[in-house]
């Protein structure tokens, strides 16, 4: 393998001091950036080989080891940039975006990185009653969400914050695991080769606080269960400038004790007598928007279903509402004098009928033979 001129790469001497590696490299990369290059694949690519070369010049350690040793285990090839470059995904805003913006542009929100760099969205599950869900409603929630930390302004640091080496990887930012050897990013350090020192007592060194914030939020007419609400921005904040992430609430609909929803319709179960059944009549329903009139026809059978135009669920996506369905349910007298019983035998002898006429009473001779049995 060809030896790498790390050195050549920054432009500097070889008696150059650290923090003249660190300038050289924080101009050639402000100039190479792919941010501010887009979609120049030479720019890309020498800003990579800056990462590398700074990588190993600028941590005294292996600056040591390269100088003596040129590119050996640990130096170069498979090594990871302890400012956390390595890997970084420039389409997407990988984590090499948040060290990038942060040093090299003293810290300052960047234009670029707040547009790639975002907040995690949160998901929030909430119930809803039925008819609340249908006509809509507004809901109260307590929201838990990431915030820049007050007490270090998402620095993560404090005045005596320092970095040393990775105890657990030797600052080489992999740990050697599996039958095969296979190298990985170290767990301590998240493949960066450093950890800080006394970070940010009050965020970990994370650089965000937990908060929880009180929200109202309107929940549009016509939504069921599993549909999603967005509030834009109230996810977790980002803590190197970038716009916070959104909150989602995840909508779970209660059943109703009387309504039922069927897609954009609504279904209920009315009881009717015998004699409504019989012979027609007109009965109040009950509706999510308040009562209304059913004409029950003359002849009318328990389980027959009755159509209440735009009584159902507000269209989503278009103008108008769904049906109510009524279904009715006839309930059986109860016969409490031997005068009612004598109506009824009177009434059967003028109205004589047998329902299950159409039922064989000899259930064998409904049976299919099988063609192989003679």
């Amino acid at each position: 393998m060809a030896q790498k001129k790390y050195y050549g790469t920054l432009g500097v001497k070889r008696s150059e001091t650290q923090s003249g590696i660190r300038k050289a490299y924080r101009e050639l990369a402000r100039k190479y950036h792919p941010d501010l290059n887009p979609g120049d694949k030479l720019a890309e690519e020498r800003f990579k080989q800056i990462q590398e070369a700074y990588g190993v010049l600028g941590d005294p350690e292996k600056r040591s080891v390269y100088d003596r040793y040129g590119q050996g285990p640990g130096v170069g090839q498979g090594f990871q940039d302890p400012r956390g470059f390595a890997g970084a995904n420039f389409e997407r805003g990988g984590t090499g975006f948040r060290d990038i913006f942060s040093d090299l542009f003293g810290g300052k929100k960047s234009q670029t990185a707040s547009r790639v760099r975002r907040g995690q969205d949160l998901k929030v599950q909430i119930r809803v009653p039925l008819i609340s869900a249908i006509k809509g409603t507004q809901v109260r929630i307590n929201a838990t969400r990431k915030i820049v930390c007050l007490r270090c302004k998402g620095t993560g640091t404090t005045s005596t914050t320092r970095e040393q080496s990775c105890l657990h990887c030797g600052g080489s930012g992999q740990r050697i695991s599996g039958a095969m050897n296979f190298p990985s990013p170290c767990s301590e350090c998240q493949g960066r080769g450093r950890t800080r020192v006394g970070a940010c007592s009050a965020c970990s060194g994370e650089g965000l606080g937990q908060n929880v914030e009180a929200l109202k939020v309107k929940i549009p007419p016509g939504v069921k269960s599993g549909s999603k609400v967005r509030v834009s921005g109230k996810g977790d904040a980002d803590r190197f400038g970038g716009s916070p992430g959104d909150l989602f609430l995840v909508i779970d609909v209660q059943q109703h004790p009387f309504f039922e929803r069927q897609d954009n319709d609504i279904l209920c179960a009315i009881p009717i007598t015998v004699v409504e059944a019989a012979l027609g009549a007109e009965i109040e329903v009950p509706t999510i928007d308040g009562k209304a009139r059913l004409k029950i026809p003359l002849g009318t059978q328990s389980g027959q279903r009755f159509r209440l135009r735009g009584r159902g669920v507000p269209l989503v996506k278009s103008k108008g509402f769904g049906d109510q369905l009524v279904e009715v349910k006839i309930v059986l007298p109860t016969i409490k004098d031997e005068r009612s019983k004598k109506i009824l035998r009177e009434f059967a002898l003028l109205n004589p009928q047998n329902p299950r006429s159409e039922i064989n009473s000899d259930p064998l001779k409904n049976e299919v033979k099988d063609p192989h049995k003679s």
